[in-house]
């Protein structure tokens, strides 16, 4: 039995959120325990607080599923498994998959019909409890998918793995942008701006970005990040601003990144080539949306639809942050205590603010990055 309490942050129905102890858990040879630096907050934190997302048995719960942190312990099995060990710096995935099966075997994770549930996702009821980045610890499942992420990066920029992730995997790796393309991004959230970075690293033509009058700040950092155009939906038609922006030629390539809105599906539908590629990601709430099922045969597109990040798009969005190459501070519009996490969501929702992280102690966790920081410049001098 765990002697030890931390706390966490519980959301214990829609609207809902308040402190509480957990058990720290003892730790084996095959797992460990995270001592979180930052967790961001994603829209779907925001959808679930209000109810959207909702699941019959999933309350209380610890949510936060983009967690960062620091290796605190870790069995001797579990660390040779990860190649990590006490100290190291790393971004956990999402899912648990059981590694074992042919989806698993084959590249295919997300696909496990075998995974152990989700970070972030997974009821308090279920031992250790602490399955969600809002909280000081979060437990490391013997299946858990950890990646190292630089130490001297202050910990609100390297948190954006997963946004960035994103990004990566819906423009690049879904979207299949290459050099010269044209990319429509409909929607200015923080996984459309990161959707903008990884379009441009791909060597993409033309990137255009839509939004509403109010998300003008983020249409302005989208042409910061490299957007040729963007498109204030609410006084322009935004299929016609294609084809005016092409020439006639439309976009080969449309991001869907819209959360609850319908129009933007249709908008996508209208404004790709023939034969072009569109990614669906932005969650309806199950909502039915009316489509001509005819305008995607007849002009041949391909649609995807946007489960999640995978390894792949989470080792390139390291990278990219790690380079140092985008302003990615400019996407970070503050950070909260732990106890402040219902905040964090609100501000989030608003629509506002860029990027949100919650920190559950935020002045150990910046000196402990500018402690990183100088060994890591000694280490590069030495």
């Amino acid at each position: 039995m765990a002697s030890e309490k931390v706390r966490a942050a519980v959301q214990t129905g829609p609207m809902a959120y308040e402190m509480r102890s957990v058990g720290r858990p003892t730790i084996g040879e095959d797992d460990g325990l995270l001592r979180i630096e930052a967790c961001g907050v994603c829209g779907s934190d925001v959808e679930q607080y209000r109810g959207h997302l909702v699941r019959p048995g999933m309350f209380p719960l610890i949510p936060g599923h983009e967690p960062l942190g620091v290796i605190d312990e870790v069995g001797e099995r579990a660390a040779q498994r990860w190649g990590v060990a006490p100290g190291d710096r790393v971004a956990v995935e999402i899912l648990r998959p059981c590694r074992a099966c042919d989806y698993c075997l084959t590249g295919r994770y997300m696909s496990c019909p075998n995974r152990d549930g989700a970070y972030g996702m997974t009821p308090l009821s279920r031992e250790p409890g602490l399955w969600g980045g809002f909280g000081e610890y979060m437990y490391l499942h013997p299946w858990a998918i950890l990646h190292k992420v630089r130490r001297d990066l202050p910990a609100e920029l390297a948190v954006m793995f997963n946004p960035l992730g994103a990004g990566v995997r819906w423009a690049v790796y879904l979207g299949e942008v290459g050099l010269g393309d044209t990319v429509l991004i409909l929607g200015p959230g923080q996984r459309g701006l990161t959707s903008v970075i990884a379009a441009r690293a791909a060597g993409a033509g033309t990137i255009i970005v839509t939004g509403l009058g109010k998300d003008e700040n983020k249409l302005a950092l989208a042409r910061e990040f490299g957007a040729d155009h963007t498109i204030n939906v609410e006084e322009e038609n935004v299929v016609e601003s294609v084809r005016e922006i092409t020439d006639g030629a439309m976009a080969d390539v449309v991001l869907e990144l819209t959360p609850m809105a319908e129009q933007p599906i249709r908008d996508a539908v209208a404004a790709v080539r023939h034969s072009g590629r569109i990614v669906l990601a932005g969650l309806k709430g199950h909502k039915g949306i009316e489509l001509v099922t005819d305008d995607l045969i007849n002009k041949g597109l391909t649609v995807r639809g946007a489960f999640g990040v995978n390894a792949d798009a989470y080792i390139e969005a390291i990278r990219i942050i790690e380079s140092e190459r985008f302003p990615l501070e400019k996407m970070h519009s503050g950070k909260f205590e732990l106890a402040d996490t219902e905040t964090a969501i609100r501000e989030l929702g608003d629509g506002q603010a860029v990027h949100v992280c919650v920190c559950p102690d935020g002045a150990k966790a910046a000196v402990a990055a500018a402690s990183a920081a100088e060994v890591a410049t000694e280490e590069r001098s030495s």
